[in-house]
C-alpha cells in the first residue's frame, strides 16, 4: 500500500472514530454526572479526541445487574421570595430531602428562606456567589473569589459541608480549566444525569413525563427552585419513582452509598 493510499485511509478511520464518538457525546450519556475532587478533569469533560476516547473506553462501567435505586433531586437557583416556600411545603408533604444549590447573593436578600432550607433538612450547595453568566470565562482566581464569596454567605445560616465541598455552575457552563480550579478550591463538581428542561417554558405534565421516561437507577436530576411547573410535576415524580422502588436522597448520601462508576453509568428504568 502506498504512503498516500494508507494516510487517506488513516484519516477515514479517525474520522468515523470522531463521528463516533461526537455521536456519543450528543445522544448518550455525554460527560460525567459528577467530577470528584480528585478527578482527571481533562479524562472528564475535555473534547480532546484523547480524552473522547479515554470515556468511550471506559473502564469503570457499571455491571448491568447493578441497579441502585436511588435518586437525588437538586434544586438550583434562589432562594425566591414566591416559588421556594412552595416549593418546600411540596417537599415537606412529600417526605423528600433534596440538594439546593443556592446562589450566595439570593440567600443573602432572603437569609430566612436559607435557613429555612437548612431547618426543613435539606443539603446546602454552592451555586456561586453572583451566579455569572459566563462563568467559563473566568480564572482561577475568580472561580475561587465566586465559590469562596457563596459559602461565606452561606455559612451564615447553615454548618452543612455541602456548602464547601458540592457545587454545580452557573448555566451548566465550564471548562476544563474551571472544572480544575473548583477543584483545587476542594469542590466535587456536580453535573446531572438527566435534565428535563424545566428553565424553559414547560409544563409539569411535561416535566414529568420527561422525568419518567428517563428515569435511570440511581439517578441526579437537574431542577430549578424558581419553577412553577417543576412544583406542579413533583406529587406524581416522587410517587411513580417510590412505587418503582426508589428513595431519595442528597448528592452527599448518593456519593456515599454508590460508587461513581454507578452514577456515571446508571441502568436506565423508565418508570
Amino acid at each position: 500500500m502506498n504512503g498516500g493510499l494508507k494516510g487517506l485511509l488513516t484519516a477515514a478511520v479517525l474520522a468515523a472514530v470522531g463521528v463516533g464518538l461526537y455521536k456519543l457525546q450528543v445522544h448518550g450519556q455525554p460527560l460525567p454526572a459528577i467530577v470528584p475532587r480528585t478527578g482527571d478533569a481533562h479524562r472528564e469533560v475535555s473534547s480532546a479526541l484523547d480524552a473522547r476516547i479515554g470515556r468511550f473506553l471506559d473502564d469503570r462501567r457499571a455491571p448491568a445487574n447493578s441497579a441502585v435505586k436511588l435518586v437525588a433531586l437538586t434544586f438550583d437557583d434562589g432562594p425566591y421570595p414566591v416559588e421556594t416556600p412552595l416549593l418546600l411545603d411540596v417537599l415537606a408533604d412529600l417526605h423528600v430531602r433534596a440538594t439546593f444549590f443556592l446562589v450566595g447573593d439570593s440567600a443573602e436578600l432572603f437569609p430566612r428562606l436559607a435557613e429555612r432550607i437548612a431547618r426543613d433538612g435539606h443539603e446546602l450547595a454552592n451555586h456561586t456567589l453572583t451566579h455569572p453568566a459566563h462563568f467559563e470565562s473566568l480564572d482561577a482566581a475568580g472561580v475561587a473569589a465566586e465559590l469562596d464569596g457563596a459559602a461565606r454567605v452561606l455559612e451564615r445560616f447553615s454548618d452543612d459541608p455541602g456548602i464547601r465541598t458540592l457545587m454545580r455552575p452557573p448555566h451548566g457552563r465550564y471548562t476544563e480549566y474551571t472544572v480544575r480550579a473548583a477543584q483545587r478550591a476542594g469542590y466535587h463538581f456536580i453535573l446531572w444525569n438527566d435534565d428535563p428542561g424545566d428553565w424553559r417554558a414547560t409544563t409539569g405534565s411535561r416535566l414529568a413525563r420527561h422525568v419518567e421516561t428517563y428515569a435511570s437507577a440511581p439517578d441526579i436530576i437537574l431542577l430549578h427552585s424558581g419553577k412553577i411547573a417543576t412544583i406542579d410535576m413533583l406529587p406524581e415524580v416522587v410517587g411513580r419513582f417510590r412505587k418503582a422502588g426508589f428513595q431519595f436522597v442528597t448528592v452527599s448520601d448518593l456519593m456515599a452509598r454508590v460508587s461513581l462508576g454507578v452514577i456515571e453509568h446508571p441502568a436506565k428504568t423508565p418508570l
